[in-house]
């Protein structure tokens, strides 16, 4: 029979004290966040997490996720509020709209939390009358370490954290992109660019990963500008201003690529923008394609060739996740893969 980690021990490795260990792993403030990743890591590298699989009272008492007479029939929906990344958005919003739906169908509450109150969320959140949680997009390694010693059963849709283990739900971001490179491949592209912040989502990373083994596979060299996987806006305004100087200095060295492959829709509009304020015919001189498939996808000039994220089924399959995760606590952990469609569009031709 193995031995139990203790606290020391991961002490000991990282070289901190016990103290910071302690507050490290229970999600609370007081040490830096360099600090805190370097213990969760540590903890994780020596199984101080798999020795231990939190059945809380809730999820017991709850008949496979049904709601009972005087069981908690409460659902959180965690969003943290990154700016655009709340229930007005036209990507997250169709998401907690498929939450929405699924929980109605079973019976069950919802209570919408986002980043303004997270910091009280152990005082806030009680867990014997709470279900479970799903988490919609980027949620901090501190919370999610909260969360998890609240013994709160959760699911995470377009996030992971690689420290703290749980089931998850993605586009298959990485197979549509692939596709979607493909094509433009078969259409005769030999120079293409990648456009995306990377370090923005994982769907984002995903993306990018997909989009550079197909180029690879058909042997073409990566010759991938770093400044369009670097660029931080969050918004149109901001992403066109930070793209506008790359897009401006690929044309000056005449090194302007016959297909620009986007990690969102949002991202995309904006470079099929500034190429037509450059003068730069989409798709006649440059093809586009996006992701996601926003309602401004279609009604972009010219309409926007993308990939169909099915948001509301993102959603809705969340909930069904940890419906039977609370009826099997001690299943592994599942990452589920959605598939996407490809909407050809006029944004997209055969290579000039």
């Amino acid at each position: 029979m193995s031995k139990k980690v203790t606290m020391q021990q991961i002490a000991d490795h990282v070289g901190v004290s016990k103290f910071a260990v302690s507050k490290a792993l229970s999600g609370k403030s007081g040490v830096s966040p360099d600090t805190r990743e370097r213990i969760i890591h540590a903890a994780t590298q020596l199984g101080y997490f798999a020795q231990k699989r939190n059945k809380p009272p809730a999820a017991a008492r709850a008949a496979a996720g049904k709601a009972q007479p005087g069981q908690p029939n409460t659902i959180i929906v965690l969003i943290p509020n990154v700016r655009y990344q709340n229930r007005q958005s036209v990507y997250w919003g169709r998401i907690i709209d498929g939450i929405t739906n699924a929980l109605e169908e079973h019976h069950l509450g919802m209570m919408i939390v986002t980043e303004q109150i997270t910091d009280n969320f152990a005082q806030l959140i009680n867990p014997d009358a709470v279900l479970g949680l799903v988490g919609v997009g980027h949620i901090s390694n501190q919370l999610l370490l909260e969360i998890r010693n609240l013994g709160i059963p959760f699911v995470l849709v377009d996030h992971e954290d690689p420290l703290i283990p749980s089931d998850t739900l993605f586009m298959n971001n990485y197979e549509c992109v692939r596709r979607v490179t493909n094509y433009l491949l078969g259409r005769g592209h030999r120079s293409l660019q990648f456009v995306g912040n990377i370090r923005f989502a994982r769907s984002f990373q995903d993306r990018w990963l997909g989009f550079r083994s197909m180029v690879e596979e058909h042997g073409i060299p990566l010759a991938q500008d770093a400044r369009l996987l670097e660029f931080e806006g969050l918004n149109r305004s901001e992403m066109t201003e930070e793209l506008e100087p790359a897009l401006l200095d690929l044309a000056d060295r005449k090194a302007m690529p016959s297909a620009f492959v986007c990690a969102n829709d949002s991202i995309a509009i904006c470079v099929m923008t500034l190429l037509m304020k450059m003068g730069i015919d989409v798709p006649g001189q440059v093809s586009v394609t996006g992701f996601d498939n926003i309602d401004d996808a279609a009604l972009a000039s010219p309409a926007l060739s993308t990939v169909h994220v099915n948001k509301e089924a993102l959603g809705y399959r969340a909930v069904e996740t940890l419906l039977w995760r609370l009826g099997n606590p001690d299943s592994p952990m599942e990452k589920i893969l959605l598939a996407g469609d490809i909407l050809l569009r006029q944004s997209t031709s055969a290579a000039p």
